[in-house]
């Protein structure tokens, strides 16, 4: 499954319609609502925020909260993530030694950096239920969603929060 090109340009839509509703934390945690809503194959959904050199779970929606609140830059596929600048797209997490188990039932994994400035500042984590859950179009997806969230990430609720793009 991937994110086809019809479905992504509504819900990059109702990402502004939620920033105009709501923001902070509770805006994060409606996109990944919404996402895996829309997107059924992103299994959990969560979005992080780069804390020094831990990575801080702001916002998620699945069936069950993950142990990893907080992940060091230089553990898992979130950490090399943010250490190289890059998606990392994993077709099955059981061939990847560094991947770090949340779920039993994952099986693929896309970690997508969040910047602003040219620094990365957090990153989206999905998990996948199939081998080979996600693909190029994933990333340009989500490479955007996270382009339109940067501003909300590591900012405070109110006002002054609410992100312009």
């Amino acid at each position: 499954m991937t994110a086809l090109s019809r479905q992504t340009t509504p819900a990059l839509l109702q990402i502004n319609s939620i920033f105009r509703h709501l923001d902070g934390p509770a805006a994060l945690t409606e996109i990944c609502r919404y996402l895996r809503r829309e997107f059924p194959h992103y299994h959990w959904l969560g979005i992080y925020r780069l804390e020094g050199s831990e990575l801080v779970l702001d916002a998620w929606d699945g069936d069950a909260p993950t142990e990893h609140v907080r992940i060091p830059v230089d553990k898992g596929l979130c950490g090399q993530a943010v250490r190289e600048g890059q998606t990392v797209l994993v077709s099955d997490v059981r061939s990847a030694p560094e991947y770090l188990s949340c779920f039993l039932d994952t099986r693929s994994e896309i970690v997508v950096p969040i910047r602003r400035d040219g620094q990365v500042i957090g990153e989206i984590d999905a998990d996948g239920l199939t081998v080979g859950a996600y693909d190029a179009s994933d990333d340009r997806f989500l490479t955007e969603v996270a382009r339109k969230i940067a501003p909300a990430i590591g900012r405070p609720s109110g006002p002054a929060a609410a992100p312009t793009s």
